[in-house]
């Protein structure tokens, strides 16, 4: 296959479907049981969040966060506070109420069909009372779980990010993971498409609560899989990793090293 071609496919995934039989039915329609809303704890080493936000000193000029938002590589490595990661997980994957008895979860983030079919796990590193290690969101009690301490994270988080070793430095890598059936349930062969938009709308939730709060960070979508399900415990094809974001403290001090990414805009004459 040519590389035309395979930029085709490409193409041709993004692009909406139009299904020509109309008695196509999904899982829903079918009357199937639904899959669960999120997933449930895989340890019993679970830590309660804190939820004062006020405490913050957050910026709340909408304007202001929107102009001064952008991706940052380098770290401070000085410590991130429970409170901060706290309030990031909140704005991006917080279950603010139950739609029905159990039919949906309505989270800070919009998503088709709310159906939310991410997860997120972590690495951690240099957060105030936290260990060192690997740890698993819990939105419906906004709680968080160690699944492994490791205090020696950097060469997992090089090799899950294809090498990008300036993340090493993060204090946390967000890595979410796809919950497949979560969606297909609903939306069955019209799921895969909009699952990258939505992979989105959290993203951008978190490079907004980063700016407001005075973090950096950077999303990431060259991720080994591989690597990355295995380190969290993830089959790889019901549930498997997609996309990341590492994100830490920064420092205007550090405005030269961050242009310095881009020297090669300058050099090539781009």
């Amino acid at each position: 296959m040519t590389n035309e071609e395979k930029i085709q496919i490409g193409r041709n995934f993004l692009k909406p479907i139009i299904e020509e039989e109309t008695d196509y039915k999904s899982d829903q329609d079918l009357k199937k049981p639904q899959p669960p809303l999120v997933k449930k704890a895989m340890t019993t080493n679970i830590i309660d969040l804190p939820k004062n936000f006020k405490n913050l000193n957050i910026d709340n000029d909408f304007l202001h966060v929107i102009n001064t938002r952008q991706s940052h590589r380098v770290y401070t490595q000085e410590k991130m506070s429970l409170l901060e990661l706290s309030y990031l997980l909140w704005c991006t994957q917080g279950v603010k109420e139950i739609r029905g008895k159990s039919y949906a979860t309505l989270r800070t983030v919009p998503c088709g069909g709310a159906r939310h079919e991410f997860e997120c796990y972590m690495t951690v590193q240099n957060v105030d009372g936290l260990k060192d290690g690997y740890y698993h969101y819990l939105p419906m009690h906004h709680q968080i779980e160690l699944l492994k301490e490791d205090n020696h994270m950097h060469d997992f988080i090089s090799v899950s990010l294809q090498k990008q070793d300036w993340a090493c430095k993060a204090n946390v890598v967000f890595y979410y993971s796809f919950v497949c059936y979560r969606a297909e349930w609903r939306y069955g062969i019209y799921t895969h498409r909009m699952v990258m938009c939505d992979a989105g709308h959290i993203t951008e939730n978190l490079y907004l609560a980063c700016t407001s709060i005075g973090l950096g960070g950077c999303a990431i979508g060259a991720v080994n899989g591989k690597v990355s399900d295995e380190a969290f415990g993830l089959d790889g094809e019901e549930e498997f990793i997609m996309y990341a974001m590492p994100v830490g403290t920064i420092s205007v001090n550090n405005q030269q090293k961050e242009k310095d990414f881009y020297a090669f805009v300058k050099e090539e004459g781009l």
